[in-house]
Formats: C-alpha cells, structure tokens, sequence
C-alpha cells in the first residue's frame, strides 16, 4: 500500500535535500544561539525548573543526553522534553506567522538531545561525533516542514495546537538522525499524525495556563520516542491522512486535504522571525514596539489617558485580544492589552511584568487595559499573508481627556523579521550574551560567546563538546 503523498514528500526532503544556502545556515547560527538563551533564562523559573530532571529521581543514563544550565544525563526522550519546555517557556524564541503560527526552533529539544547522545554513544566505541554543522542542517530541515505545513493550513482554525507541527517535524529529523530508511521516516511520520494534536484550550481564556509552556517540549519528546519506536521496527500508517472516515482529514481536519504553495527548502530558516525586543507573543511586538516609543511622550500623562486605539491585523484580533481577568502569567503574555498596558508604564516588557506580583502592584495596567479599543486594518491582515511582505504590522494612537492626542505610531516589521537582520543580529547577541551571564561567570560566558559568534568554529565543533560548556553542576 502506498503511503500518502504528504509523508512521502517530508520523508524525500529529509533524505535528499542538501543545505546550500548560506543565509540558512547562518541564520540557524543565530537561532542556536538563540534558543538556547532562551533555555538559560528560563532555569530562573521554579516553575519550569520542577519539570526537569529524570522521571526517576536520580537516574542517570550512560552516555545520557545533557540538557543546558543542568547537570542530567538523561535518556534523549526526557532530555527532548526538558530541552524543549526550557526554550519555550518564557515565550521568547524564534516564531513563524502564516495560515498556522508556531515557533521552530521548539524543534531543538528533538534535535539537541538526539545530537548529544548519538555523538556520546558514538565517542565511547570509537566513532565521530556529529558536529554543530550536522545540528544546523537538522534545525533548518525542522523549521522547513513545520513552517511549509503552516504556510496554507490552519490548524488553530479547527481548534487544534500547533504543536502538532512541531511533532511531525522532529520525528521525521529524528529517524533521519537515527539512521532510518525513507520507509522508516514514512512509518515515523504517520505515527506522529495518528497522535491527532492537543486541543488550543490551554492557550486561551478562561483556560490559559503555563501548558502552554511545556507543549512543545512534550511534543518533541514524543517525536524522538516514536522514532526509536520506528527504529526497532515497529509498522507504520501509511493512509493515516486519507484514509475515508478514519483518517486524519476526516477525523481533525473537516475533510480537508493539506494545501501546500512551495516545495520544501530552506525558506523557512531565512525568514523566521526572531524575538528580539520582548518576551511577548508575536503577534503584539510591534505593537509593544510602538508603545516604547511613545513612553516619553506619555509617562507623566497615563492618568489623562482618555482612550487607546491600536490597530492591528486580524491573527491578533484572535489571539490576543483579551477582556477580563488575567489569572497568570501564561494568560497575561498572550494578551494584546496586558502587554501595551505595561509597556506604556514602564517603557519596556520583561518577563518579571507577567508575574502575578508585578500585575498586583500596578492598579494601572487594568485602567489601561479597559481604556483600548482594538480594530482590524485589512491592509495589515492582507500584507501579514503576503509571500513579498510577511508584515506583522500593528499602530498605536493615544487620546487624552483635554482633546490632544499622540501621532499615530506604526510599526509594520518587528525588529527580528528579515528586513531588519542588520539591525537585529547585534541585539541579538547581546541576548543571548546576557543569558550567559545569568547562569555562568563572566569568564566562562565569554568563551562560549566567543565560540559562538566565530562561524567556522561552531560549525566544527562536536556536538558533545559544545554541551560539555553548557553543563552546569547542581
């Protein structure tokens, strides 16, 4: 039986694409470095670090898998999830926007944690370890299948997560990574759909919670366990989209066959948006954008405020536009007003402005909240799908109770879109250089960073030792 074209297609891609682009490979240069900032940041969080760890405490895996900012050595399934919840959990790495939004370097719980113990494995009976090159190309081919199945095909529209994405994706670079045939990434690959996707509830109102914090990581964690379940040999589902009545169209998608405008590449990876500025959803960057640069026009009047219009683009309208009671931080990071709210007070977003202590101590967010009035520029929803644009644009205008406003204030890129890497990847860097310097000392944040920004260098270097930098003792 022949299996369906969609996993055929991933599965060619995987095996016989070679990466060329310079631009991909150094973007996800950059996007490494990135995420695991990103990562280090998270382990101030108690939240996110009583996730991690073996399932059994004090379990250690021979030639186990490490995970950053941590000591573990743990099997690549466990390594996956606390690699992947890590990076996702403050909200703050890289992001792509079409039909489906989503964020590809989740990928990297999958691809780190499969790296490091495939090149340790292969240390101790003598044979090369995978380099920083190898994990580069997995990362591009990741960001590849999950961006190109996003690009015409929402799943949010049919209340499914996208971390089902993120699933399909890692396990298909996983059985390549092990070793696995084109059947085998097929079988993979259909496992991976059969799991159907977590429903969105988690992401939104009344429901929205830290879940949403450590989706990813569960979802790639099950990619690399369905893909050593493949490599043992375990069968496949080769109609698992089409099949009549069973099958994942049917089933989760409305009768829906998957539309795809481009052929796998390295698109993805040249285009994703960084988030560079704030740890914000993406949706509200330019927005909390606009929003700094009013502050100086606006901080000594926020109590004259009469009403806030923000313009904006119609995935935000439904996303984040929340009214209401924000019950936690999760809630408070995925709403439009929450976050324009406390960037026009304080004249930037961090982290610490989502906790409940910091939303219980300003009475005046909710006064702002309730003083916004959000609308859709067709424009901006139009030009945020263009292949040629990819804009996620967003304008802020403020009226105060005497008759005066502000100008308009729009923002049609955010600082980590394409058409503004020359002025992003500096600021990038430095992100990621104060992210050293939140777990590790000055002297070893310097070494890494050095490693980091050198191209060839951290091209070259096995993997296993770019994580022995990363380990950081209990």
């Amino acid at each position: 039986m022949s299996a369906d074209q969609a996993l055929q297609d991933i599965a060619d891609y995987v095996i016989d694409f070679k990466v060329e682009s310079e631009e991909a490979l150094n973007t996800a240069r950059n996007c490494l470095i990135d995420t695991i900032g990103c990562g280090l940041l998270a382990l101030k969080y108690p939240n996110c670090t009583r996730h991690l760890g073996p399932l059994v405490p004090g379990t250690t895996v021979e030639n186990g898998a490490r995970v950053f900012g941590k000591s573990f050595e743990l099997d690549p399934v466990k390594a996956a999830w606390d690699i992947g919840a890590l990076v996702r959990w403050l909200d703050f790495n890289d992001t792509w926007l079409a039909e489906e939004w989503g964020h590809p370097s989740d990928n990297l719980g999958a691809i780190m944690a499969l790296s490091d113990y495939i090149s340790r494995v292969n240390v101790a009976n003598h044979k090369s370890p995978l380099s920083i090159k190898d994990v580069l190309e997995y990362m591009i081919k990741a960001h590849e299948i999950q961006g190109i199945l996003a690009l015409e095909n929402s799943f949010n529209k049919v209340g499914l997560d996208h971390v089902l994405l993120v699933r399909v994706a890692s396990t298909a670079v996983a059985t390549h990574m092990l070793g696995g045939t084109r059947d085998q990434i097929i079988a993979a690959l259909s496992q991976a759909w059969v799991d159907g996707s977590s429903l969105r509830t988690y992401r939104h109102a009344p429901n929205a919670g830290s879940r949403k914090s450590w989706a990813a990581g569960d979802a790639t964690s099950r990619a690399v366990r369905l893909a050593m379940m493949t490599m043992k040999g375990e069968m496949g589902i080769p109609s698992v989209l089409t099949a009549p009545e069973w099958g994942f169209y049917d089933v989760s998608f409305k009768g829906r066959e998957f539309s795809f405008s481009k052929s796998y590449g390295s698109y993805v990876m040249e285009n994703i948006l960084f988030k560079i500025s704030f740890p914000a959803e993406f949706h509200a960057q330019t927005a909390v954008e606009c929003a700094v640069l009013l502050y100086p026009e606006i901080k000594e009047k926020l109590n004259e405020i009469e009403r806030i219009e923000v313009t904006t683009h119609e995935s935000a309208l439904r996303i984040i536009d929340k009214t209401g009671d924000l019950d936690n931080p999760a809630d408070r990071d995925h709403c439009m007003q929450y976050m324009l709210a406390v960037a026009m007070i304080k004249g930037d977003l961090v982290a610490e402005f989502y906790e409940d202590s910091f939303h219980q101590q300003n009475s005046l967010i909710d006064k702002l909240r309730n003083k916004m009035i959000l609308k859709e520029d067709k424009r901006y929803s139009k030009d945020y799908l263009a292949d040629d644009k990819r804009s996620i644009a967003n304008a802020l205008q403020i009226f105060f109770k005497d008759g005066s406003q502000t100008d308009k204030v729009e923002v049609e890129y955010p600082i980590g879109h394409r058409n503004r890497r020359q002025e992003g990847i500096p600021l990038l860097e430095r992100k990621f250089f104060n992210s050293l310097k939140s777990i590790y000392s000055k002297e070893h944040s310097d070494r890494i960073y050095s490693l980091c920004l050198d191209k060839e260098k951290t091209e070259q270097t096995p993997v296993n030792e770019f994580m022995d930098m990363f380990v950081l003792k209990d």
